[in-house]
């Protein structure tokens, strides 16, 4: 056995590559919390999670003055045993968003240093279930653009290999959804998927007539119609509309998930790694969905979910948004158009020490030793 001996955190603050827009906001930078957990081998391991642009600092003093020092002389093995002791030590004062976050990343750190120890990729060591994905793409879907643009890169999109594209909805009227659907659907024909997102925008009675007007148009899901902890609304929508609801980017427990899951309130689930709090919780919330035979499609974090939709028999999508280009010296591998699982020891993600150092905020390095 080995105890962990040093954490070293890091923030980065990574700006998108494209203008990102949906109903209710912007995307306008990827803060990106980092944590290296050394054990007394001298084995390393990395994680992280992100934001949208707020709430960096916090997860950083949260990590900082409460959970990595935590982390010094525990063994190193004991994943599940670390999750619950951290989340138990913030449960009175901070659960939540920002208590997920900064456990994601400190989880992320944990199974990247015990795949690597055992010389297994992530996908192995947590399942196993196939060596690709199918993959969607969302960037070029976002609410300002046209729906020339859309269409445009949906046929890139599928002349890629891509086997679906998602497109932002909550336009003003219903009418303007549907334009933008149904020219998608126009041009693609009947054999490429369209998922929607209206990322929590409707309220329950847009939310009906919305569905039942993109109702023709064979989607793939529609993704967030209703706010998050609205569950009974998501449960009457889901029995009315013609699509699969999807839910996930914003709930940040396992119990959430559970709620929605045993209540038929969605038949998408899009757990992220990012903000249920890691690597371990996201398998549970994968598990408990194969139980009732709903797939998985997680939202984001395209380099770490390929390796976690890939370990679970009902892994079903890659979101292909690109992001850690400029840290990281190889990016997703996309062969007609399934993501193919690294294969790599470790979590997979080949990061740039040089780029890494250059972008971190000074402010927030952080180095916690034993004994000092």
């Amino acid at each position: 056995m080995a105890r962990i001996t040093r954490v070293e955190l890091a923030m980065v603050d990574l700006a998108p590559k494209v203008r990102r827009t949906d109903a209710i906001q912007s995307f306008v930078s990827q803060e990106t919390p980092m944590v290296t957990i050394t054990d007394s081998d001298g084995a390393i391991g990395r994680g992280y999670s992100y934001t949208i642009g707020t709430g960096g600092s916090s997860v950083m003093r949260l990590l900082r003055d409460h959970l990595a020092p935590r982390l010094i002389g525990r063994e190193a093995t004991e994943v599940e045993a670390i999750w619950h002791d951290l989340e138990t030590l913030t449960h009175a004062t901070t659960i939540g968003a920002i208590t997920s976050i900064s456990l994601a990343a400190i989880d992320t750190a944990l199974w990247d240093l015990r795949c690597r120890k055992a010389s297994l990729p992530l996908w192995r060591m947590a399942g196993g279930a196939r060596s690709s994905a199918h993959c969607y793409t969302t960037e070029g879907g976002w609410l300002h653009l046209e729906p020339q643009a859309l269409v445009d890169d949906a046929l890139a999109a599928k002349e890629a290999g891509f086997t679906g594209s998602k497109v932002k909805i909550g336009k003003p009227t219903a009418s303007e959804d549907v334009a933008r659907i149904a020219s998608l659907r126009d041009a693609l024909g009947g054999g490429y998927e369209i998922m929607t997102d209206a990322n929590q925008s409707f309220s329950r009675d847009t939310a009906r007539r919305r569905a039942e007007a993109l109702r023709p148009y064979d989607l793939a899901w529609i993704e967030e119609p209703l706010p998050a902890d609205d569950i009974e609304g998501h449960i009457d929508l889901a029995r009315a509309a013609a699509m699969p609801i999807a839910v996930g980017e914003s709930l940040y427990s396992i119990r959430h998930f559970a709620s929605y899951i045993a209540r038929d309130a969605a038949s998408i689930i899009q757990v992220d790694a990012g903000r249920i709090g890691g690597i371990t919780p996201w398998l549970k919330v994968a598990h408990m969905a194969e139980c009732f035979d709903i797939a998985i499609c997680p939202h984001f974090l395209m380099e770490l979910h390929v390796s976690l939709v890939c370990a679970v028999p009902n892994g079903r999508y890659v979101e292909y948004i690109p992001q850690l280009d400029e840290i990281t010296q190889s990016g997703l591998t996309i062969q007609g158009g399934r993501a193919l699982a690294p294969d790599t020891a470790g979590i997979g993600i080949d990061w740039d020490e040089d780029a890494l150092r250059d972008r971190a905020i000074a402010e927030f390095n952080c180095d916690i030793r034993e004994g000092a």
